[in-house]
């Protein structure tokens, strides 16, 4: 199992690190889309930035920094649990497909919203996983 785990959780962080990456290099491309749903959350969540754009910058860096941490395989557990608490307001604000008007875009959502519905699962699998033996924060 230890060798499925060195696998499967750089392959699980990977789509975090690269889209982290490019979410904190240019929140702007994101910030509109987001707005909607980052500045409602903001509302709720006492100490986050009111601004669409610093709250697009700042999901990115759990993605990069937790994604990171989980594909080295530290704090495997508390990272996945970041990943996946942050990725269920991205998958709404990004992939409302419900929404879409046009055929096409609404179909590309939908796509999209359920690959980031079974990378969820994938996080709750990791969140979960408790490795045998003494190790508890790497391996």
């Amino acid at each position: 199992m230890a060798l499925v785990r060195r696998i499967a959780r750089p392959l699980l962080a990977s789509a975090f690190v690269s889209s982290g990456l490019q979410t904190v290099q240019h929140p702007e491309a994101l910030a509109a889309t987001a707005a909607p749903v980052a500045l409602a959350i903001a509302q709720w969540v006492p100490g986050l930035p009111r601004d669409a754009r610093a709250l697009v910058r700042l999901n990115g860096a759990v993605h990069l920094g937790a994604g990171t941490l989980l594909a080295f395989g530290i704090l495997p557990r508390a990272c996945a649990l970041a990943l996946a608490a942050s990725l269920v307001p991205t998958t709404l604000a990004g992939h409302a497909y419900w929404a879409e008007e046009d055929p096409g875009k609404r179909m590309q959502h939908r796509v999209a919203f359920f690959s980031n519905m079974s990378i969820l699962g994938g996080l709750l699998i990791a969140v979960a996983d408790r490795p045998r033996g003494g190790r508890r924060h790497c391996g």
